[in-house]
């Protein structure tokens, strides 16, 4: 099979598409093939060598956690899901033509695969950090990077649980995040202001890394009002820095309540080919993203 490995730790030319043994479901776990597969940032941080506690790895290592595909083995153990199912899920090397997923999901009915793709890596972040956070429905959240695939959740989550939220994105996404049901605002020069004219922040979240903290803990009051999923210098400021994952299968089931009901989408910006990875992740450092970018297998 065709699969998107590296060899050595560094950017996105260490990228290779090779060809590789096919993995296999053991207990507890299904294989599927794999239509689409998510491109998170979590992705290229491992790539660089960053995030290695909490994703341990052995090189040479295949890329990707999040995909959506066809089960076509069950592994023992395993009930309520059967060959030919289609699914969305979390697993390792999903940059490839097959990959074995450790907690997945039905994708709901209407929803492509390279939409789903885009879901279960953000959703349980999402649901995660705004769990750690502790914000209340009639609360204010502000959003810091809120256009892109875990702020769009995020605001969404947020806003069905009874939570008005404040998003700060580039000029070119805040129609989008006010169609999310967001207070909008740009980020840059006077950014702090102009939240502060929005309302008060009851709690905040930092999705992008853009050395923000120090501001966002002034408007809110209290370091302990804040989480980042991006700032590695997050004890510095007494703020939580957001690593370990929850349960991917509560945040599945809670998405696929939420799309069955017309109350989640996360729009795909861009599509790549498993030969393209290098790009994609590349794009994805960039940031200012809208919604996901994905890898089409």
């Amino acid at each position: 099979m065709k699969k998107v490995s590296f060899a050595e730790f560094g950017g996105p030319e260490v990228l290779r598409l090779i060809d590789a043994e096919e993995p296999h479901a053991g207990p507890g776990r299904i294989r599927v093939a794999v239509r689409a597969a998510g491109v998170n940032p979590v992705d290229w941080r491992i790539r660089e060598g960053q995030k290695l506690s909490a994703h341990p790895i052995a090189l040479p290592s295949g890329v990707g956690l999040d995909a959506a595909g066809v089960v076509d083995e069950v592994g023992e153990g395993v009930e309520g899901v059967a060959v030919g199912d289609r699914v969305f899920g979390e697993g390792a090397c999903a940059y490839a033509e097959f990959a074995v997923l450790t907690a997945w999901a039905r994708m709901p009915e209407g929803l492509t695969f390279e939409e789903a793709a885009g879901y279960p890596s953000v959703v349980e972040t999402a649901s995660r950090v705004l769990r750690e956070v502790g914000v209340r429905p009639g609360q204010t959240l502000l959003v810091s990077g809120a256009a892109g695939g875990v702020g769009s959740a995020v605001v969404q989550f947020a806003r069905e649980r009874g939570v008005t939220v404040i998003g700060t994105a580039g000029a070119a996404n805040q129609d989008y995040l006010r169609g999310l049901g967001a207070l909008a605002t740009t980020y840059g020069e006077g950014w702090v202001e102009r939240v502060r004219a929005l309302g008060p922040g009851d709690a905040a979240l930092d999705l992008a890394g853009a050395g923000v903290i120090p501001e966002l803990v002034a408007l809110t009051g209290d370091p302990r009002k804040v989480i980042t999923i991006a700032d590695l210098s997050a004890p510095d400021h007494g703020v939580r820095f957001s690593g370990v994952a929850g349960s991917v299968v509560d945040a599945l089931a809670e998405a696929v309540d939420l799309i069955a009901r017309g109350k989640l989408h996360i729009p795909v910006e861009k599509s790549y080919t498993l030969a393209e990875a290098a790009a994609a992740h590349a794009d994805s450092q960039a940031g200012h993203t809208r919604g996901r970018r994905v890898i089409v297998v």
